[in-house]
C-alpha cells in the first residue's frame, strides 16, 4: 500500500500507511492527519485512495497546497512526490516491490511543470505537461483499422502523437499505467493503460478534454484507434502500435 512521511525541516515526525478511501489533512483534531500549526487551515487538503489511484486536493486552504514547489488545487499523486503544507512536507510512496500495491505508474511530469512548445500560434500556445520523454519518430505509423477489437488492446502500446504546436510530430508512448497530459491550473487529464483498453479521465479544469470534437464527461472515456484528443488546446492523435 502506499504511504506517506510526515516530516519538517527533515526530522520525520510520522509514517502513515494508507489504508482508506480518504485521508483528510489539517489543523482540526477530526483529521486523519492532524498538523497543529496556525499556517495550517482547520481542513486544508484531502488525499483520495481508488483502485490504485491516488488524488490529492487542496480544500480551498488558506495558504495553499505544494506538490514538487507547484500550487496545486487537484493533483494525481505519484512515487516520490512531496506535498508542501507551510513548513511541513509530506512525501508519498508507494511500495512497487509488491505486485498490485498501486495501478499508477506516472511517467516523470516534474509536478506536473508545463512542457516548454516554444513560440506557436495563439490557439495552440497551451503547453502539454509529462512530455519530458517525447521522441521524434523515425517513421509515420503504419495505418490500422479503427475497429480494433477490445480483446486486442491490451497486446497493443498505445501512442499519442502531437498534432499541433512546435512539437507537432512528435510522440509519446504510453508505456505507464497512467500517464498525465495538460496545463496545471488550465486543464489536465490521465490517460488509463487498463486491460480492456486506454481510457482517458478529466482531472483538472473548468473544461472537459475533446475526443474527435466533443467533450467528453465526467467518466473515464474509452479511446479508439486514431482518435483526436485536444488538451490544453493542443491536438494530439492517439493510435495503437503493435
Amino acid at each position: 500500500m502506499p504511504k506517506l512521511i510526515l516530516s519538517m525541516d527533515g526530522l520525520v515526525l510520522k509514517e502513515i500507511v494508507i489504508t482508506r478511501e480518504r485521508t483528510s489533512i489539517g489543523r482540526k483534531p477530526l483529521n486523519d492527519i492532524q498538523i497543529d500549526n496556525l499556517s495550517i487551515s482547520g481542513q486544508h487538503a484531502v488525499i483520495t485512495h481508488i483502485l490504485g489511484d491516488t488524488f490529492l486536493e487542496d480544500l480551498n486552504s488558506t495558504n495553499g497546497t505544494y506538490v514538487n514547489g507547484q500550487p496545486v488545487k487537484k493533483h494525481v499523486l505519484h512515487n516520490n512526490d512531496v506535498i508542501e503544507l507551510g513548513k511541513y512536507r509530506i512525501k508519498y510512496l508507494v511500495d512497487t516491490s509488491t505486485p498490485g500495491t498501486s495501478a499508477t505508474e506516472l511517467i516523470d511530469t516534474a509536478a506536473l511543470k508545463p512542457f516548454d512548445l516554444g513560440t506557436v500560434a495563439p490557439a495552440e500556445s497551451t503547453p502539454v505537461a509529462g512530455a519530458s520523454t517525447f521522441r521524434t519518430p523515425v517513421s509515420a505509423p503504419p495505418e490500422r483499422s479503427a475497429a480494433t477489437s477490445i480483446g486486442h488492446l491490451i497486446e497493443h502500446l498505445g501512442v499519442i502523437q502531437v498534432l499541433s504546436g512546435a512539437n507537432v510530430g512528435q510522440e509519446l508512448e504510453l508505456s505507464k499505467s497512467v500517464t498525465t497530459l495538460g496545463k496545471p491550473g488550465h486543464q489536465v487529464a490521465v490517460i488509463t493503460r487498463r486491460e480492456q483498453g486506454y481510457f482517458i479521465t478529466h482531472v483538472e479544469g473548468k473544461t472537459h478534454p475533446l475526443v474527435n470534437g466533443g467533450q467528453i464527461d465526467a467518466q473515464a472515456h474509452k479511446l479508439d484507434d486514431h482518435d483526436i484528443i485536444e488538451i490544453a488546446g493542443v491536438k494530439m492523435e492517439f493510435f495503437l502500435r503493435s
